[in-house]
């Protein structure tokens, strides 16, 4: 049985509570988080630093994040689908050519079908609406790679 450490971030919008497991499987591991939305980028970091990522990339728009990808080299990308700039498929269409066997997962709350064969075709590995929990978001990101859970 996994203990808990309940960690709440306060956003303008409204109070978040993510339950991270205290085991921190992340521990070494890099993660470049990739969306226009401040809060949520704060998020998402803190969801995966609390579960031992050593270093947690922030980024406003997709060509902000494949230069600093090129900089952190990352074990895990979370993207935005809809950026200024350069949207989530065009960026990980541009991180997949750059590092091929990094897992890529499309975090929008824009999701249907014909979204899920376009982001198959642009390198990412999984698709998920952005009501998912951020526990759950961190198990599936462990499973991607290759992490216990």
């Amino acid at each position: 049985m996994a203990t808990t450490a309940p960690l709440t971030r306060r956003t303008p919008e409204a109070r978040v509570q993510i339950d991270v497991d205290t085991k921190k499987h992340g521990v070494g591991k890099t993660v470049l988080v990739v969306d226009d939305n401040a809060a949520v980028r704060k998020m998402i970091a803190g969801a995966f630093l609390s579960d031992g990522f050593k270093t947690c990339g922030e980024a406003q728009n997709g060509q902000e994040g494949v230069e600093l990808a090129r900089e952190l080299h990352p074990d895990l990308v979370i993207l935005d689908l809809s950026m200024p700039v350069m949207n989530g498929l065009e960026t990980a269409t541009k991180l997949r050519s750059l590092y091929p066997k990094t897992p890529i997962i499309l975090f929008t709350l824009f999701g249907d079908g014909q979204l899920q064969v376009e982001a198959e075709k642009a390198g990412v590995n999984l698709v998920l609406s952005k009501t998912t929990p951020l526990k759950h978001v961190v198990v599936l990101a462990h499973r991607l790679l290759g992490l216990a859970d």
